[in-house]
């Protein structure tokens, strides 16, 4: 493993080199620019909804990029969108261009109640969710059983892949996977984002999620105390009042333990590349775990000192290129037999 201030890298892959975007080196602004900056153009989706074993829903995105029809039998890639993300998040977008560009086909995941409909049951998500992709997955495998299965999620999304990896170790159907700005100790997490200038971010977030726990009250009557949960200002607040009680854990801290990616990564027996910057706002970058990292030969770990989150926009302003996609699809071509 080489940390040498521009890379961490393992294994055979060779990442490109990730040079930041003259003028936006800095976290926060490669963060926004990684928010607002890809293109959301030459893509149609076809949305399959899957009914799900409690009554539910999901909602699949199959995107269709504009010139690139990979063929019928080509490896399919499950896209895990982030926290109060979609399927057809900005960096959804350039990562179905990537992969269709590379000969693959993608499909994004919307978790219960992202895809703009409320679902039936009062359960959504939460940071170790598992139970939705196992499902998704055995979906995919009866629907195109002729298919190599491989997965990307980002932030959220990434946490919840690799702790779905870890978790199900050589029984998961996925031939190659790969996490974009993933936390990996979910308590150091939530100290960063709460007690420093990243708590504009917590401000965002909460925001959106006040405003669909609002709309869900009805199904969370009697589950949980509403007035607490609409009156949380932090993230720690919400899942106190919210994710424990709901899900079944014994306090917060046993949620952040049972959820973060960190302690599953020994577990993990698929090729995966993981993606992290050090700048990450959201994130403390004393979570990184450099000894499970280094010691899984399975994982490709690529530690850059700039990025944001899910940023990692490189060019000039007006004409900007987006590495971290193009590295998950590299990578992905390759475990996939395609480069």
């Amino acid at each position: 493993m080489i940390h040498d201030g521009g890379l961490m890298t393992q294994a055979a892959f060779a990442p490109e080199p990730f040079q930041p975007a003259r003028g936006i080196a800095n976290c926060h602004m490669q963060t926004i620019a990684g928010h607002y900056g890809r293109s959301q153009e030459g893509i149609v989706f076809h949305r399959w909804r899957l009914d799900t074993p409690d009554g539910d829903f999901l909602d699949l995105d199959f995107p269709e990029v504009a010139g690139h029809l990979p063929a019928e039998n080509a490896p399919l890639v499950l896209l895990l969108h982030g926290l109060e993300g979609s399927a057809r998040s900005s960096y959804a977008y350039e990562a179905y261009r990537q992969l269709a560009w590379r000969g693959m086909r993608s499909v994004g995941l919307n978790y219960r109640s992202c895809s703009g409909q409320l679902n039936r049951r009062p359960y959504t998500y939460h940071a170790g969710e598992t139970g939705d992709i196992i499902f998704v997955l055995q979906q995919l495998g009866q629907w195109f059983p002729h298919a190599t299965l491989g997965a990307v999620g980002f932030s959220l999304g990434a946490n919840m892949l690799l702790k779905y990896l870890g978790e199900q170790g050589k029984a998961s159907p996925l031939v190659a996977a790969a996490a974009v700005s993933p936390p990996f100790a979910l308590d150091r997490s939530m100290e960063g984002i709460e007690n420093s200038i990243s708590r504009i971010y917590n401000r965002y977030f909460m925001r959106a999620l006040h405003q669909k726990m609002q709309a869900r009250a009805p199904l969370l009557d009697g589950l949980v105390d509403m007035e607490r949960v609409l009156a949380a200002a932090t993230f720690r607040e919400l899942d106190e009042a919210l994710t424990v009680p709901l899900y079944g854990f014994a306090d917060v801290w046993d949620y952040y333990y049972q959820s973060s990616s960190g302690r599953y990564l020994p577990g993990i027996c698929v090729p995966t590349l993981i993606i992290r910057s050090l700048d990450d706002p959201l994130f403390h970058p004393d979570d990184i775990p450099y000894d499970a990292l280094t010691a899984n030969p399975y994982l490709t770990a690529v530690i850059t000192p700039h990025g944001g989150h899910v940023g990692f926009a490189e060019g000039q302003p007006g004409q900007l290129n987006w590495w971290a996609e193009r590295q998950v699809a590299r990578f992905l071509a390759v475990q996939f037999g395609l480069l």
